[in-house]
């Protein structure tokens, strides 16, 4: 029997022949390679995901949705999906138009017909969306720092999904998923989103509430984007599957969806509950802060531990899903199990591990006990990550042009290199220069895809458990930020703020060049005529100035061993 959520729902792809011929006629529109961002959108909006938006949204949709998370003919929709792109590429296009929408690789995934472009106020969908105009949100920085300043938007032509190499059997589109549900004769599902991996807190929840809703268990963690930072979707499935078999086989199905994050907490939780009615499932399990960042520029929780649950309930109808209150879990020793929180009587002993104190453990080598996380679980975490003593990591050095960062950096190169363990590589700028960037002036532009090289290659030197030490300038926050989200993914990132004064770099001034920046031979000199926007927070500051080099590196030193990162 089919009910209403196992019956299918449509998608945006024509047939396999119209797909062949659009293919052949889509090589002759002008095309534009989607980032991994809107890969992940495109994926969705396609298969039915995103149901019921057609394409990538009109501006009157856009507004709708940023202003009261309704579309222009009422439907409610939370997320703006937009496609952003570059100046240069929105200057060749006009309303009217259709365009090609290419993957990484350039294979044609769809075609667009562009029915509207405009320039997003930005600073307001960060207000609306986040809450906050915040770069310490990682949307409102990508919105910022890497979204193109132009969006068209306009209905898609599905011709074929994105291809993924990866976990092929474990990923199901919304109707297959519902032709699953339909086969297995599943009425009730209740889905568990996740972007971390699950310990035992989390097994006890979902089974609690599947037998609460009386209802069968869909894990659906995210494998698109998540947070800079959080671990890779490789590691994370590989535990999934180590939990696996923990669960009744018959009545709990793992699936992964292909989204992108946005990290919007209450504005989130409803967008997941829309894509999950899509997905065919009866009930979600909205946890506390769900979807949250973390914290804002002032050190405090972007949004309220409740906020995401309250939301959800108001638009409870609308959405079509049950929300299912997530109860903070916690060990209690006495009865060697898992209770709510808020069901516990006084005088018992409560045991519980924060991911803070989890990420501590891992990082450290020490114990992880049994009844917080199953050992399967912890064994591939350390598998992926290895203590501190043993990963890579990177110590960039930033300041202005004098300030002393390259003769600290080979200092310490020698002083690491005594030590032993891990090869040592230096970045320096004039040796980046010649072998990476020869072709680059000193435009800002340019500045910044010489930052984003060194971090790129840093960033490879890290992930192969080297360590490696750059000095550039880096005067930009935003890129140096891009930086530390490329490294961080695989090992520490450890910047170091050579904060010698202006005065005294140009005392110093040993290539003769601010004399040149101040006769205004050299243009956008950086603390002459270009800022320096010095780190807010970097894991270290150096005074240079009446210190001597040996004594800096020496400050460096302790500070990596301070992170654990020599033992």
């Amino acid at each position: 029997m089919t009910t209403a959520n196992t019956a299918p729902i449509p998608e945006l792809y024509v047939s396999y022949d119209s797909a062949a011929k659009l293919k052949m006629e889509a090589a002759e529109l002008p095309s534009w390679d989607l980032t991994a961002r809107q890969v992940c959108d495109l994926e969705l909006l396609m298969n039915g995901g995103f149901n019921p938006l057609k394409g990538f949204l009109t501006e009157a949709d856009y507004d709708g949705v940023v202003e009261n998370m309704r579309t222009a003919d009422g439907a409610l929709w939370p997320i703006p999906i937009t496609l952003d792109v570059n100046d240069k590429f929105a200057d060749t296009i006009a309303p009217g138009q259709d365009i090609a929408l290419r993957d990484a690789e350039g294979v044609i995934l769809a075609i667009m017909s562009v029915t509207d472009k405009w320039v997003p106020n930005k600073s307001r969908e960060a207000e609306k969306v986040f809450g906050a105009d915040d770069l310490a949100h990682p949307a409102v920085n990508y919105l910022h720092n890497t979204a193109g300043n132009v969006y068209l938007g306009g209905p898609i032509t599905g011709i074929q999904q994105p291809v993924h190499y990866d976990y092929r059997s474990r990923r199901d589109t919304p109707n297959e998923l519902r032709a699953y549900f339909r086969k297995m004769g599943w009425r009730k599902i209740v889905a568990f989103q996740t972007r971390n991996p699950l310990h035992r807190a989390h097994q006890e929840l979902t089974f609690r509430a599947a037998k609460e809703a009386q209802a069968n268990l869909l894990i659906h963690p995210v494998v698109g984007m998540t947070k800079p930072g959080d671990v890779d979707h490789f590691t994370r499935v590989r535990c999934y599957e180590a939990v696996l078999d923990k669960y009744p086989a018959s009545t709990t199905h793992l699936s992964l969806l292909p989204l992108a994050m946005r990290m919007a907490g209450p504005r989130e939780a409803v967008w997941h509950g829309l894509i999950r009615r899509n997905h065919g499932v009866t009930h979600f399990i909205v946890g506390r802060d769900h979807a949250g960042p973390g914290k804002n520029s002032a050190g405090e929780d972007f949004y309220g531990p409740y906020d995401a649950q309250d939301l959800f309930r108001e638009h409870e109808a609308e959405i079509g899903v049950e929300m299912v209150d997530f109860k903070h879990m916690v060990y209690v020793q006495e009865r060697a199990q898992y209770e709510p929180a808020d069901e516990i009587e006084e005088g018992v002993t409560v045991l519980n591990i924060s991911g803070t104190e989890l990420r501590r453990r891992l990082q450290e080598g020490l114990d992880i006990p049994e009844w917080f996380s199953f050992p399967e679980v912890v064994e591939e975490l350390r598998r992926t990550r290895p203590p501190r003593a043993q990963q890579g990591f990177t110590v960039f050095l930033t300041g202005l042009s004098g300030s002393g960062k390259s003769t600290i950096a080979n200092a310490l190169m020698v002083k690491l290199m005594e030590l032993g363990g891990r090869p040592v590589t230096l970045l320096d700028g004039d040796v980046v220069r010649k072998h990476l960037s020869s072709e680059l002036g000193f435009s800002k532009e340019h500045r910044d895809i010489n930052i984003k090289r060194i971090g790129y290659v840093a960033s490879e030197i890290t992930k192969n458990g080297g360590i490696a030490l750059c000095a550039p300038i880096a005067p930009y926050t935003a890129t140096r930020r891009a930086v530390r989200e490329m490294i961080e993914a695989y090992g520490a990132f450890v910047e170091v703020h050579v904060a010698t004064s202006l005065e005294e770099c140009e005392k110093r001034d040993r290539k003769g060049l601010y004399k040149l920046a101040r006769e205004g031979k050299i243009k956008e000199f950086t603390g002459i005529s270009d800022p320096y926007e010095a780190p807010e927070k970097p894991e270290l500051k150096l005074e240079t100035e009446g210190t001597d080099v040996d004594n800096c590196a020496q400050t460096v030193l302790l500070k990596l061993e301070q992170m654990g990162l020599i033992g």
